[in-house]
């Protein structure tokens, strides 16, 4: 039997006039070319497919696309042998059953990249005859997938994907030595292509990407055209060779990688790691976590399961990849109320209460020592219905939170590559705000990986002022302290490097001087470009520069500012921003959460603070103290306060418009918009803000 389609569709284009609730397939579906029964190959379905869980199109580019649950293909086959069964996914982050002759044969691979998998058809459940395929959810969670050029092999999984091998060797340019390294392999079409390849010690392989311990790899694949690639995150460029190759042939390339952002002094880290051996989701056993740790050339791996302590430099020296990080002992503590990563712990070490109902409880049961950090993790994410920088409960730009409760932390996430936000200043904006309210609190960057190459490790990472010439033999109490202090850089594809009056970091306080000299560099390898470079003051953007070298390798941008700062303290940061240009070799997710449909990949990269000591008191006031000062100095005349707010910034307005709120002031009273009427720029602009910010918060 043989369904046509009448209108033959182009690759890009979506096929969707299909009954695809009930058993009958209506006449349009093209269900093969024809092929004489004995072909080994058939092209069961040329067409492009959207299937859709839930109402609404998840994503923009969806949006004019109409849907359906479940795909039937119904196609002829003889069982005389075990069959392979090939197709194109795209954007699958729910489960998808495979069923032949509806006995579920396997499931797609849950990941977000475009990829050639494949699956095996087994002899005991094809028919001789008439065959129906069906894909089909397996839950009712949201998710827009698609689907394209439906393949069946008549013959074994094994066979088909091993007929050629191509055998891989990576080398550091400078050393000629091999090193760890993340090979990828795509098509002809750029489309991550599944290898025959079997699992070994120093090999960690998904569809699409090998993970080498040893710098050595043997790709088993099917006979074609392909682009390798040889990466090493983000502080390394990239290598690569097309190839063509036959059945039956094996050929040998050698790619070479070398170092172009430079990191001296300064530990590249992944404050939040997980495997499936020890959290029991995502894919990554701790073997494999190890070498695509060490692949991903992290030094600093702190590893952070939920609710346990691991000891997880036994699995790095197994695995022989202890000579490139050191591995610390941490908790994702994993609470009704947000989740906190802890570190470093000892083995024996008391796990904090994760039933937890508030931040107070939390706080009494966290360690209390000196080098101990406390992580925020994503704090716009919602788990067990709780959002730790809810709208409802946080009020974001003057850092307070609606339910008085404490933050248990001294350090937050303001990038997380396993769950990026629609808007890539989000987290940063929260984070100003807070350090303005008075919470020092650390930036981190971090991956959130369960996966070994669905969410990459150390994508996002977080760079910790210390040495770092033996990645082996790090000193963990000397980098949690430096973390502690704030002695940092994030970076998710981009750095910015920042000295002040010559010798000051993130982290430090800057004594008061007549001028402050702010040099700055942005880095990044060749494969990211970075579009602009911003510097905020109290979180007020007060610089802004394009780069127009943005596609350099190494050094994208160096540039000077010089400012003046008279009596208020300030706390600066630098963020780079680039576009997102994923790659198959660090492909960017889009958000886990998302507020909108719309999503436009981006790279960033941020300093840590760097205090001002404007005002000469040998420590580091914030915008808060400085209001509630400012408050208690007026009392009761408003016209007071708004006269002496004017040699301040809008974050000490924004402050003193949360102050006066928390102590009954109505701000909508006649008595303080005649006063705001006559303030300056800023106090007008910190306390239009705040009462926007307001107003928002009562509307959630």
């Amino acid at each position: 039997m043989l369904y046509k389609n009448d209108f033959v569709k182009s690759e890009s284009s979506f096929h969707t006039g299909i009954n695809f609730t009930g058993l009958k397939l209506c006449s349009l579906l093209l269900v093969f070319i024809c092929f004489s029964s004995y072909a080994q190959t058939r092209i069961l379905d040329s067409s492009t497919y959207l299937l859709r869980i839930g109402d609404q199109p998840e994503w923009e580019e969806f949006a004019n696309t109409p849907a359906n649950r479940e795909l039937n293909i119904l196609f002829n086959a003889h069982n005389k042998t075990e069959h392979t069964l090939s197709l194109r996914q795209y954007d699958v982050k729910q489960t998808w059953n495979i069923l032949l002759n509806d006995h579920k044969v396997g499931i797609l691979v849950t990941d977000g990249n475009e990829m050639r998998t494949y699956y095996t058809l087994p002899r005991e459940a094809l028919k001789n005859g008439e065959n129906k395929l069906t894909i089909q959810a397996a839950t009712n969670n949201p998710d827009d997938i698609v689907l394209r050029e439906i393949t069946l092999y008549e013959r074994p999984l094994e066979k088909v994907l091993t007929e050629a091998t191509v055998h891989i060797e990576v080398t550091d340019r400078k050393t000629n030595k091999p090193l760890p390294a993340r090979i990828t392999i795509v098509d002809a079409k750029k489309i991550l292509q599944t290898t025959g390849t079997k699992p070994a010690d120093h090999l960690a392989i998904r569809p699409g990407s090998v993970y080498t311990g040893n710098g050595k790899a043997s790709l088993l694949i099917p006979p074609g055209n392909y682009l390798i690639y040889a990466s090493r995150g983000s502080e390394y460029g990239v290598d690569s060779a097309t190839i063509h190759i036959q059945a039956g042939q094996n050929l040998r390339k050698k790619l070479t990688i070398n170092r172009e952002v430079e990191t001296d002094g300064w530990i590249g880290s992944d404050t939040h790691i997980h495997t499936l051996t020890h959290s029991g989701h995502g894919d990554a056993s701790d073997r494999e976590r190890a070498l695509t740790i060490a692949a991903e050339g992290i030094e600093l791996a702190i590893i952070t399961e939920h609710n346990v302590v691991t000891n997880f430099e036994a699995v790095a020296k197994e695995t022989k990849m202890n000579t490139f990080f050191t591995t610390v002992p941490g908790d994702e503590v994993t609470t009704a109320v947000g989740h906190f990563n802890v570190f470093p712990l000892t083995g024996n070490a008391t796990i904090p209460n994760h039933r937890a109902k508030n931040w107070g409880t939390l706080a009494e049961n966290l360690p209390a020592s000196d080098n101990t950090v406390v992580i925020l993790n994503h704090g716009r994410d919602i788990h067990n219905d709780f959002r730790p920088f809810d709208p409802k409960r946080h009020i974001a730009i003057a850092g307070v939170n609606r339910e008085n409760w404490t933050l248990p932390a001294n350090a937050m996430e303001v990038i997380n590559s396993g769950a990026l936000q629609d808007d890539p200043m989000r987290l940063f904006h929260d984070w100003f705000g807070l350090l303005n309210r008075g919470f020092l609190l650390t930036p981190a960057g971090a991956s959130d990986s369960h996966d070994v190459s669905r969410y990459l490790v150390g994508q996002a990472r977080t760079y910790i002022r210390g040495r770092d010439n033996q990645p082996g033999k790090i000193d963990i109490e000397q980098a949690a302290r430096n973390f502690k202090e704030g002695k940092v850089m994030v970076s998710f594809g981009l750095l910015s490097k920042v000295i002040v009056n010559t010798k000051f970091g993130p982290g430090d306080l800057v004594p008061s001087s007549k001028e402050t000299i702010v040099d700055v560099e942005v880095a990044g390898p060749g494969w990211v470009k970075a579009k602009r470079v911003c510097l905020y003051a109290n979180g007020i953007k007060i610089r802004d520069e394009e780069i127009s070298t943005g596609n350099a390798a190494g050094t994208k941008w160096k540039g000077q500012w010089k400012l003046l700062f008279q009596k208020q303290d300030a706390f600066l940061v630098v963020i780079a921003e680039g576009d997102g240009n994923p790659l198959p070799f660090w492909p960017i997710v889009k958000p886990f959460q998302p507020v909108s449909p719309v999503w436009k990949p981006y790279t960033i990269g941020s300093s840590g603070a760097i205090w001002i000591d404007a005002d000469g008191d040998g420590k580091p006031t914030h915008a808060y103290a400085y209001a509630k000062k400012l408050i208690s100095s007026a009392g009761a005349n408003i016209n007071k306060l708004f006269k002496e707010m004017e040699a301040y910034d809008e974050a000490v307005a924004v402050q003193a418009a949360a102050l006066l709120q928390e102590t009954g002031v109505d701000l909508s009273a006649p008595l303080v918009v005649a006063a705001l009427s006559q303030a300056s720029a800023s106090v007008k602009e910190g306390f239009r803000k705040f009462s926007e910010a307001t107003q928002e918060s009562k509307e959630k």
